[in-house]
């Protein structure tokens, strides 16, 4: 569903984004000449009020990314060592661990990770958690019926493609698809949980951060230029794509295990991860990409349970 078409911000003067973004059907270059801006706006509430003294600041920038990552291993530490505890209580191997448990404990984490990020970034960025990392829902949902079909339209070129490449015989995938109710599980994990926290990863941590990391890299070491990052919250283009790229770079490595780093599916996957971030860039929310990434792996999930007639004949999957 789409709203009015909006114009564009103008680029023109340092300022935070406006909390209004044009539908998708208006799209115009993701990276127009000139200064990109990135930065999320204040949220109306009291609590998020600009401080008129106070100089524009780029968020979440890399210790910001670095501690969400670092609050992230800790509580993945804690519930391995658990698990571990668990399992060897049950005096069951570690490589015998069952699949539901696995990716409990991995939702587990996740959601334990987003609901501390919650309380510990507000007071760092003087604004809310979603503001900040630029969830902003009203463009996702003014845009919701348009984002599905790419997900959906996206995944079944990249499933169509995918098929001409010759995989391993067994992939660590594998594991997750030995019974239906693991089957069940892991597609209710890989259409809501997996997509939601992986944007708010890549497209609302590292894509920010990264890109501010290498604008203050390339700053002149000179009082004007000094001055001028200090008075504006601007993103370069340049910085914006060679973060696009690296973070794309990481999406597919990241993934690489679940296909035994099969290279031809990594390079699609890093090819789906630009999409993303280019959708994510365009209006400015990481719902939006969210909504995209969660259909597109909807697709994955709707094409084996039609191979399999309704994941009852799993072996389909390997034949």
């Amino acid at each position: 569903m789409t709203g009015p078409h909006q114009p564009a911000p103008d680029h023109s003067e340092a300022s935070t984004l406006p909390s209004d973004t044009p539908p998708i059907s208006s799209l115009r270059p993701i990276l127009p000449d000139g200064e990109a801006i990135l930065q999320p706006p204040m949220d109306n509430t009291p609590n998020d009020a600009p401080d008129p003294d106070s100089v524009p600041t780029r968020i979440p920038h890399l210790g910001h990314a670095l501690l969400f990552a670092a609050l992230g291993g800790s509580i993945f530490l804690i519930v391995q060592l658990t698990l571990l505890g668990i399992t060897q209580a049950r005096h069951i191997a570690s490589s015998d661990i069952p699949a539901h448990d696995l990716l409990a404990a991995e939702a587990f984490t996740w959601l334990a990770t987003l609901t501390a990020a919650w309380f510990i970034f507000p007071p760092l960025w003087q604004r809310s958690f979603a503001n900040g990392i630029q969830l902003n829902p009203p463009a996702a949902a003014r845009n919701t019926l348009k984002l599905i079909p790419i997900g959906i339209t996206l995944s079944y070129i990249v499933q169509a493609v995918s098929s001409l490449i010759t995989m391993p015989k067994s992939i660590p995938m594998d594991d997750f698809f030995r019974t239906p109710a693991d089957v069940w599980i892991i597609t209710a994990f890989g259409t809501f949980l997996a997509p939601f926290f992986e944007e708010i990863v890549f497209r609302g941590f590292l894509l920010p951060a990264i890109a501010i990391a290498y604008d203050w890299l390339s700053l002149p070491r000179t009082e004007a230029a000094r001055n001028t990052w200090n008075s504006s919250n601007r993103i370069s283009s340049t910085a914006l794509l060679f973060s696009a790229i690296l973070t794309s770079i990481l999406f597919a490595a990241i993934h690489g295990k679940q296909t035994d780093f099969t290279w031809p599916v990594l390079l699609l996957l890093f090819c789906v991860s630009l999409i993303l971030t280019a959708i994510r860039l365009r209006l400015r929310s990481v719902l939006a990409s969210t909504v995209v990434h969660a259909s597109y792996n909807f697709a994955v999930f709707l094409t084996a349970f039609i191979a399999t007639g309704g994941y009852r004949h799993l072996d389909r999957l390997t034949h």
